[in-house]
């Protein structure tokens, strides 16, 4: 169990996960919050990073920090999402183990699993087959985080876990459409779209993709539980355990921004993955599960977006 005065280091507070359970931290009482922008502290550099380390000590360590983008962003920037998260993983994982970090939580994601693995995902599908093409740099970057963890765990005998979530939405979500995850890119694609009074709007692929969605509240009240009562080596999915087809996201989105006009298929462009839905069944079983819907959730996001100057044509 954390304690209210232990210091903990949250990675990537700004970025839409790290800034959500900064949130949830605060919202449970714990005040003693370290947070460094990267032009504070470039997670890249590993003498920055020791010397960050050595200088404030945290108790605790949630490693949130990464470069992260949607289907075109992994396909063309292969290098630095290769590069960029090994050595930030690398910095930060051995930097609390020469500080004596009590607990580390390190954060992947769903690509980490072969493309036809059995559905749903289960943690021992790892390993088990080839990856997506598209997005293969980040998620061997984010198997090497797991790897990793349990390899300091066995060698040192640290306390390092690892959660895998699967598709997240909501506050601080990333709206450029050249790197952002389907679902964002859909909101500002019907938005604008009613705003201009387009007759149509494009969307990539044939829609027949199925795929699971998280708020990321959801998930950060997940992370603050594996915190407080997970202390084992193998990672731990985080997700719904629900999916939906991408046309039906598409169609959702479209209800709820309501926009009138046309959907158009790009068929030129990939799919990725046939489907992705994590079997979140250690999750349950260890005593958390969601509680926002997506309906529910996509309209409070669309709700948040037209506020934004993101909503501005």
């Amino acid at each position: 169990m954390m304690n209210k005065n232990d210091k903990i280091y949250v990675a990537g507070h700004r970025g839409m996960v790290g800034s959500a359970i900064v949130r949830k931290l605060q919202a449970e009482g714990f005040t003693n919050i370290v947070t460094r922008t990267s032009k504070e502290l470039d997670l890249k550099e590993q003498q920055a990073v020791r010397d960050f380390f050595n200088a404030e000590k945290p108790d605790v360590v949630v490693l949130a920090a990464a470069k992260v983008g949607g289907i075109h962003a992994n396909n063309v920037y292969r290098a630095q999402f290769l590069y960029e998260n090994l050595m930030i993983e690398s910095n930060v994982i051995h930097s609390a183990y020469e500080n004596g970090v009590r607990k580390l939580l390190f954060l992947g994601s769903s690509c980490i699993y072969p493309k036809m693995a059995p559905q749903p995902l289960k943690e021992e599908s790892l390993l088990t087959g080839l990856l997506e093409q598209t997005n293969e740099p980040y998620a061997i970057a984010k198997i090497a985080g797991i790897k990793l963890a349990e390899s300091y765990r066995r060698q040192y005998g640290c306390n390092y876990i690892s959660a895998m979530p699967t598709n997240l939405y909501g506050p601080n979500d990333n709206y450029d459409l050249n790197n952002s995850h389907v679902l964002p890119a859909l909101i500002r694609k019907f938005h604008t779209a009613k705003v201009t009074g387009a007759p149509s709007v494009e969307v990539w692929g044939t829609g027949s993709p199925m795929r699971e969605f998280l708020h990321v509240d959801d998930l950060a009240d997940a992370c603050f539980f594996l915190l407080q009562h997970y202390n084992e080596e193998l990672f731990v999915n985080i997700g719904t355990g629900e999916d939906l087809t991408i046309k039906a996201l598409a169609e959702m989105i479209q209800g709820i921004v309501g926009y009138e006009g046309e959907l158009k298929w790009n068929t030129d462009k990939p799919d990725g993955t046939p489907r992705k839905l994590m079997d979140v069944g250690r999750l349950h079983r260890l005593g958390w599960r969601h509680r926002i819907g997506l309906r529910e959730g996509i309209t409070a996001v669309y709700a948040e977006f037209t506020g934004s100057e993101l909503a501005r044509v």
